[in-house]
């Protein structure tokens, strides 16, 4: 059996103002029962618990403070969860309730206890229903979207293939509500700065992520080796026609072949999120990307945050895009002073002499995305 994980936004499963959208949900159901037939299990990651739960509450829009947004949580999920199973439940299927915070994927360990989990229900024949538990999390340990949430449960899944349901029907070179002239993008092979820049904001009133994180969400997809598309949630039988090798939406095609990625290496990637970030020069750019390296302190030119000692930070080049990301061998103001430095001059400093015999970032400890 083959694995399929589908994200589905706010927008889409959610109808402002009255709650759950029943007949998307009935719709989807028939399609993951279709998907079983066809050899594909699903897995969904919805987002919808807070702008199903404000309308019930009595708000007439969003809230913005975090103990409305938590009580908007609470009581949304409960809604959003039983429409799951009473709509599964009729097609013979069942689901389950899978909430996650940074917490539960913060460490190693808790990022492989995560996944051992999932792949359990999966190997059951269980639909697996995955939110950010909204109820409890706060910007600390948040993942801030759906979409970079999606991207950690297709790796936890080992999934075939992430889909993106959402307000638009696929990438375009600009953004469509703004620009007539933005032309769809059918297939991407390479996510650079240029492909980040095309994408535009949500046009959504109830979600949080936009145009921004799905890409985001797709590269680390890509460098792991899984396949992504985004796609409208209003397109027909948009899953099935994807398992039968259909084309719908933007599909975003990895490596060829690509890059032998770890477990630790994909909890470097999504696991955690960064808490700072260092700036490299052209030369250790091409060091990074080309040759496999290590990042030494001499290709740094600056260091962005606090951080210390085995803190998950991003490399960017110049222009501010995010090559690799990695784990810390040393404080942020440790890194600070010694970042330009060669070895032989670190290794004449004695408050720098550790970081002569290391580097910055080893490349082991380091993800270089696609």
């Amino acid at each position: 059996m083959k694995t399929m994980v589908v994200k589905i936004g706010s927008s889409t499963v959610v109808q402002p103002g009255s709650g759950v959208r029943r007949a998307f949900l009935a719709d989807l159901a028939r399609q993951a029962s279709e998907l079983r037939s066809l050899g594909w299990n699903l897995v969904v990651v919805s987002s919808g618990a807070i702008a199903c739960g404000a309308p019930a509450l009595g708000f007439k829009a969003r809230p913005s403070d975090m103990p409305s947004l938590q009580a908007c949580a609470s009581v949304g999920q409960c809604a959003l969860s039983a429409a799951y199973d009473e709509e599964f439940r009729q097609h013979g299927l069942t689901t389950s309730l899978v909430l996650l915070t940074r917490n539960d994927t913060a460490s190693r360990s808790s990022y492989l206890h995560a996944r051992d989990a999932l792949t359990r229900l999966v190997e059951l024949g269980v639909v697996p229903v995955v939110n950010e538990n909204d109820t409890v999390a706060v910007d600390e340990i948040r993942f801030g979207d759906n979409d970079t949430l999606a991207a950690l449960v297709s790796c936890l899944a080992g999934a075939d293939l992430c889909v993106t349901l959402s307000d638009i029907d696929g990438l375009y070179t600009a953004n469509p509500s703004l620009d007539p002239s933005a032309r769809f993008i059918a297939q991407v092979e390479r996510i650079d700065a240029k492909i980040l820049a095309s994408a535009g904001d949500s046009s959504s009133s109830v979600g949080t992520g936009g145009m921004i994180t799905k890409l985001r969400a797709s590269r680390i997809l890509m460098t792991a080796g899984i396949p992504s598309v985004i796609a409208s949630g209003e397109a027909p039988d948009a899953l099935v026609a994807l398992a039968r090798g259909e084309a719908v939406g933007t599909r975003f095609v990895p490596a060829r072949e690509p890059a032998d990625i770890t477990p630790r290496k994909l909890w470097i990637a999504l696991g955690d999120a960064a808490h700072g970030a260092v700036t490299v020069d052209e030369g250790a750019a091409r060091a990074l990307v080309d040759g496999g390296s290590s990042l030494l302190p001499v290709g740094i030119t600056a260091v962005e945050g606090r951080f210390r000692a085995g803190d998950v930070l991003d490399v960017r080049d110049g222009s501010g895009f995010t090559l690799a990301r990695g784990i810390a061998e040393a404080d942020s103001d440790e890194l600070e002073l010694a970042r330009g430095r060669r070895q032989e001059e670190l290794a004449g400093n004695h408050l720098l002499r550790a970081l002569s015999e290391r580097p910055a970032i080893h490349r082991d400890n380091m993800i270089v995305f696609a």
